[in-house]
């Protein structure tokens, strides 16, 4: 303690006056290792089409995103989420069961390729319906029982393309333990489950949705999607993926929803956190900082860091490759 005059104070400021000073007392850590990269993977050869709405983000057939995740695991990076994006869609997405899209491809390739890397695919029907809805629908409604068999065909044929890891994102009811019960039943019972557990109707999806094709065509996604005003109504949805069969959890978004993120990581603690910084996130950020009125390195880290302290084990980023690399600069 520090005396002036009459007055007793801490003085904290030691503990920041240095770089290396403040590394050393950091509580948090950004690694590298705990990001997630997620790619949108397309039919053809030698195709890396920009997505307007995120720099530096690209569809990309199955031999680019080879190139791709060869130079993220050049900076230590060895998860790739993977989303396809077909050449044709209908109204129920029969491409997205194919063995030959682009996605069971992706799967087969990285095993090949990188076979200490892990796969881990988004299992969902928006990017594969015409209509844009993340399943079947009965008139307007998506109906939520149909759907699940048309999940649960998707899980399988990327567990029978090699995947580590099937993640479902379509919200709806009994979609976890339709999947565990397919994937058991096919003898994939050591393909583990990431649940989109937490996924809010977020004003943040725009860009992805841009990337992916899947905006609907009608209506929006509220009524499965959870509302932003919902945090124990979070937890619920969380607790009914884990006793369905979901090894692993998630909360997505990650920087409107940290104090969901936080509550997940203490109520959860057996399961590993999972958090998306999705794509509104990381394209704001980057036209903030072309706009020149923030530093784009400084926020991204700051933005993974806040994610990381809420409690969030593995992050998926679109930042990965390029946060990997600037850790590693600091290093």
């Amino acid at each position: 303690m520090a005396t002036e005059g009459s007055i007793e104070f801490r003085r904290f400021r030691p503990l920041r006056s240095s770089e290396a000073t403040r590394q050393q007392n950091a509580e948090t850590r950004l690694l590298g290792t705990e990001f997630v990269y997620p790619m949108f993977v397309i039919n053809g050869k030698n195709r890396r089409d920009a997505v307007p709405s995120m720099p530096g983000i690209y569809r990309m057939s199955v031999d680019e995103a080879m190139r791709e995740a060869e130079k993220a695991i050049s900076v230590g990076i060895d998860r790739f989420l993977f989303f396809g994006i077909p050449d044709e869609k209908d109204d129920v997405g029969k491409r997205a069961w194919s063995p030959d899209e682009a996605v069971q491809r992706s799967v087969a390739e990285l095993g090949t390729r990188f076979p200490d890397a892990q796969s881990i695919t988004d299992v969902c029907m928006c990017e594969y319906t015409s209509h844009g809805h993340c399943g079947q629908l009965t008139g307007r409604i998506v109906d939520n029982d149909a759907t699940l068999s048309l999940l649960a065909k998707t899980a399988l044929s990327h567990a029978e393309a090699g995947a580590d890891v099937v993640a479902p994102s379509a919200m709806m009811d009994g979609q976890v333990a339709a999947i565990r019960a397919a994937l058991d039943d096919a003898g994939h019972s050591g393909v583990n489950i990431l649940g989109y557990s937490a996924k809010y109707a977020s004003a943040f999806y725009g860009p992805f949705r841009d990337a992916a094709g899947s905006t609907p065509s009608f209506g929006d996604r509220r009524s499965y999607q959870m509302a932003p005003s919902q945090r124990g109504e979070a937890m619920e949805e969380i607790e009914a993926d884990v006793r369905e069969g979901a090894d692993y959890i998630m909360v997505k978004p990650a920087l409107s929803y940290l104090d969901v993120i936080a509550s997940a990581r203490a109520k959860f603690p057996a399961n590993q956190l999972y958090a998306y910084n999705v794509s509104g996130e990381y394209s704001m950020i980057h036209a903030a900082a072309a706009n020149g009125w923030i530093n784009l390195k400084d926020a991204a880290l700051e933005l993974l860091l806040s994610i990381k302290r809420a409690g969030a084990q593995k992050i998926i980023t679109y930042f990965a490759i390029d946060a990997a690399r600037w850790i590693k600069e600091k290093a």
